[in-house]
């Protein structure tokens, strides 16, 4: 589900990385959707640290489905559903909608926008071009839209984009 070389520094690279946006969510009464969830990341993590919330890993790929389920399954996880498509075919709404390594900011807006509930907020997990996303992005769909810093302990600095829906 990673790369090749990916393996060796799976906790550094990709689970660390997926630690900060957690502090950003509530701990119980929210819906989650990560979007192409890919490895379950940011979304396993998110379960995982946030056991009260409903987390829904959409993914069109089958063979990331299959293995999602086993991490699931393996995990004992009973908050977590995966639905197998892409995200502009899903109807509904979730309070947060997240996405890691997914598309630019414009695009992913366009292809997600539809699934953030009204006073919910689509989070992307962003690297050091997360202002100049925002700078190019069409942001007039928004209520608010902020860049989070967030830089817990020993981990290195996250950026999460949040635009917040109307609501």
């Amino acid at each position: 589900m990673i790369g090749p070389k990916e393996g060796e520094r799976i906790w550094e690279r990709h689970i660390e990385n997926c630690i900060p946006i957690t502090t950003l969510l509530p701990n119980a009464g929210a819906s989650v959707a990560d979007i192409g969830s890919g490895a379950g990341l940011p979304g396993i993590v998110i379960a995982l640290a946030k056991p009260e919330l409903k987390v829904t890993l959409i993914e069109p790929l089958q063979r990331r489905v299959e293995f999602l389920h086993e991490v699931i399954d393996s995990l004992g996880l009973s908050n977590v559903v995966v639905i197998r498509a892409k995200s502009e075919s899903i109807k509904g709404s979730y309070n947060y909608v997240v996405a890691r390594a997914v598309a630019p900011l414009p695009r992913l807006i366009d292809t997600t926008w539809h699934l953030v509930a009204k006073g919910g907020s689509l989070l992307a997990m962003k690297g050091e071009s997360a202002a100049t996303e925002m700078a190019k992005s069409d942001l007039s769909k928004t209520s608010q839209h902020l860049l989070h810093e967030i830089n817990l302990d020993d981990l290195p600095l996250a950026r999460v984009v949040e635009l917040v829906k109307a609501g």
